[in-house]
Formats: C-alpha cells, sequence, structure tokens
C-alpha cells in the first residue's frame, strides 16, 4: 500500500494557476502594493504573480514547516523574517505554492501584523487543500480535495532525495538493508510513494543521489557489474 500518495505538478500547471490566481485578485479590486513570497516553495508563484499584476515590490520571509519531503515538523516557525522595512499602511499579500496544513501562511501573516499592525494583510495560494487545511487563503487558484505530496518543478531532485533517505533509514531499521541496487530503490520508491514518482525524469534520481553521496548520507559502491547505494550510517 502507498504510504504517501504523491503528484507531480507541470510547468504548464504552474503558469495556468498563477494566471488563474492573479485574475482572482484583480477581479477583487484590491490590489496588493507589496508581494510577501514564503521561502521556499512562494519563491515562483509570487514572481508570476508580480508580473501579471505589474507590482514591482516583492520580499521574502522564510517558514520552517517541512524538515523533510512528506513529513512534518512538530512546530513551524519563521526562520529568516522581512527585511527591515514599513508595511504600515501597505496592501501587503503574502504567497506561498499550497495551503496543507495551513501553518506556514498562518504563521507568516501574523508575523507580518505583529511588526506593522496597519497593514492590509491578505493571503494567497496555488493550492488549497480543503479537506485538510485549518485555514483558507483569502485568494487560491486550485482547491484540492483529497490530500497529496505535491512535488513542484523546483523541489524535485530535493524530495527525491528525501524519499530515498526515509526508505533507506526505515528499511535499515526494519531488516537492517544497507545496500540497495538502483532497480531496488526505485522499485521500493514506487511501492512508498506510488507510480506517479516513476514519471520523473531519470536524471533527477541521478542528482539526488550525487547530492546524498555529497552530503555523506549514502556511498556508491560497485560489485562486479553491479552499481549499488549503500547507506552510509548503517
Amino acid at each position: 500500500m502507498v504510504k504517501v500518495p504523491v503528484k507531480l505538478v507541470t510547468w504548464d500547471d504552474i503558469v495556468t494557476w498563477a494566471s488563474t490566481l492573479a485574475g482572482k485578485i484583480i477581479e477583487s479590486r484590491w490590489m496588493p502594493d507589496i508581494v510577501v513570497a514564503i521561502a521556499r516553495g512562494g519563491y515562483v508563484p509570487a514572481r508570476l504573480l508580480c508580473d501579471h499584476m505589474g507590482i514591482n515590490d516583492l520580499v521574502s520571509l522564510q517558514v520552517v514547516h517541512w524538515p523533510s519531503s512528506a513529513q512534518v515538523a512538530e512546530k513551524a516557525y519563521i526562520k529568516y523574517p522581512v527585511a527591515q522595512m514599513d508595511l504600515n499602511g501597505k496592501r501587503v499579500l503574502i504567497v506561498d505554492d499550497i495551503v496543507d496544513t495551513g501553518d506556514s501562511v498562518l504563521i507568516a501573516r501574523d508575523h507580518v501584523l505583529s511588526r506593522w499592525p496597519k497593514a492590509d494583510v491578505r493571503t494567497g495560494a496555488l493550492q488549497w487543500i480543503s479537506t485538510a487545511a485549518k485555514f483558507k487563503p483569502d485568494y487560491y487558484a486550485y482547491e484540492v480535495k483529497e490530500w497529496a505530496w505535491f512535488m513542484y518543478p523546483w523541489n524535485l531532485t530535493e524530495d527525491l532525495s528525501n524519499f530515498i533517505t526515509r526508505i533507506m533509514v526505515e528499511e535499515y531499521k526494519a531488516s537492517g538493508k544497507v545496500n540497495w541496487s538502483l532497480l531496488e530503490l526505485t522499485e521500493k520508491l514506487s511501492e512508498w510513494y506510488g507510480d506517479e514518482i516513476l514519471k520523473v525524469p531519470v536524471s533527477y534520481l541521478g542528482k539526488a543521489l550525487a547530492n546524498l553521496e555529497r552530503n555523506g548520507v549514502v556511498l556508491r559502491l560497485r560489485e562486479g557489474n553491479v552499481d549499488l547505494i549503500k547507506l552510509a550510517k548503517g
């Protein structure tokens, strides 16, 4: 049984949703003076919104909520706050890629209002998981009714790195398995995260493994004619 259902998001999806989101904001007759992107997922959507709506002022803050793909931190928190500026009296749009639990957007909004209580703050996202989020953004492009982990084009390698690490660590704890062939790892990725993950180009799997090797998480070995990936701390 799939442990975490995964769905891929394409660049075409992003462009379409950003256009839809911008249209909804414009139709509301509330135009932001400045856009605040929630790092890191909100970077691209926020930039596209600025382009669609003709907004020049774009800043960011970073909320840490998912320390590893598809796993929740005990508590979301502001890692890097908004740079020094005066947002009082400004119409501020806080943007993220997706509102799943809602914690990141809520914390970002409360952070801005705590520093600039006279700011007019609203929130927007490309996707809103209505069945899971505790918070509904003021604007969203696409409502998701069944929870899944969405893999965006800008974090394919990172997600794969985290998925591989989780698989290897948990399988080691369960059975002591340390060495993996590429085929075994690919099959386990499909088993844990669904066949959708197999649509990710193979080159990203190579990049993920290279990053994990550089970070000391795995070792690349060769036994006979077989390339193996070994959990470094196993």
